[in-house]
Parts: structure tokens; C-alpha cells; sequence
């Protein structure tokens, strides 16, 4: 059991570092069976925003020698949540968790992405804190 667990985590890890990857692969893959590209870029989006989750968290790390990237990702993942579903109970009275959670999941997306580019940049043109 160990060794599987092993194999997954390497495996996320593998996939994690170039996001890019499974990303082009569940496009084509989700266009290839649906044939709807919208949907086929939507479903990428929200598997390969858990990929990022854990690039972008270790690269946070590595960057300001901490070890809470993660959850500084993850509170602002809950605090977006929050302003959401404030604004949808102001004006529907009501809140709903599974657009709440789709929206945030698909901002976070493109946030990461951007966060992934410019921490992937800044760690190939400088050396991190941690390796000084």
C-alpha cells in the first residue's frame, strides 16, 4: 500500500510541475469525446487547477522560505468564497454553494496560472531563498 501511495504522489508531483501537460491532455481528450470545445477548456481548467494548487504552493514556499503557500492559496480560495456568497445572498437571498465553488475554482484557475508563470520565471532567472 505504501508503494502505491508512493506512485501517486510522484506521479501528482510529475504532473504538477507542468501544469501544461495534463491540461492540453484533458482538452483534447474531453474535445475528442464531446466534440464542444467550450466544455472540453472548462473541464481543463478545473483539473489543472489542482495541479497548480500544489505547484504554485511549493513554489510560494521556495520562494519566501515558508511552508505555508498552500494554505495562504487556500484562504484566499475561502475569503473569495465568502465576498461571493455575501453578494449572492444580498441580492438573490439565497446562496448557492455549487456556483460559489465552480466560480472560485475557475478564478483560482487563471490566478495560479498567472501566479505559475511569474514564479516559474522569477525561479529560473533567480535563485531561490532556500538555495543561498
Amino acid at each position: 500500500m505504501d508503494s502505491v501511495w508512493k506512485s501517486l504522489v510522484d506521479a501528482y508531483a510529475a504532473l504538477a510541475a507542468f501544469p501544461v501537460i495534463p491540461f492540453l491532455f484533458v482538452y483534447f481528450v474531453e474535445r475528442y469525446r464531446s466534440g464542444d470545445k467550450k466544455r472540453a477548456f472548462r473541464l481543463a481548467m478545473d483539473v489543472t487547477t489542482a495541479f497548480l494548487l500544489g505547484c504554485v504552493g511549493f513554489m510560494l514556499n521556495r520562494r519566501i522560505g515558508s511552508s505555508l503557500g498552500l494554505y495562504f492559496i487556500l484562504l484566499l480560495m475561502l475569503i473569495g468564497a465568502g465576498l461571493i456568497g455575501n453578494a449572492q445572498t444580498r441580492l438573490r437571498g439565497k446562496i448557492d454553494v455549487s456556483k460559489i465553488f465552480r466560480a472560485i475554482w475557475r478564478l483560482s484557475f487563471f490566478a495560479m496560472a498567472v501566479l505559475y508563470v511569474l514564479l516559474m520565471s522569477l525561479e529560473l532567472i533567480m535563485p531561490s531563498i532556500t538555495q543561498q
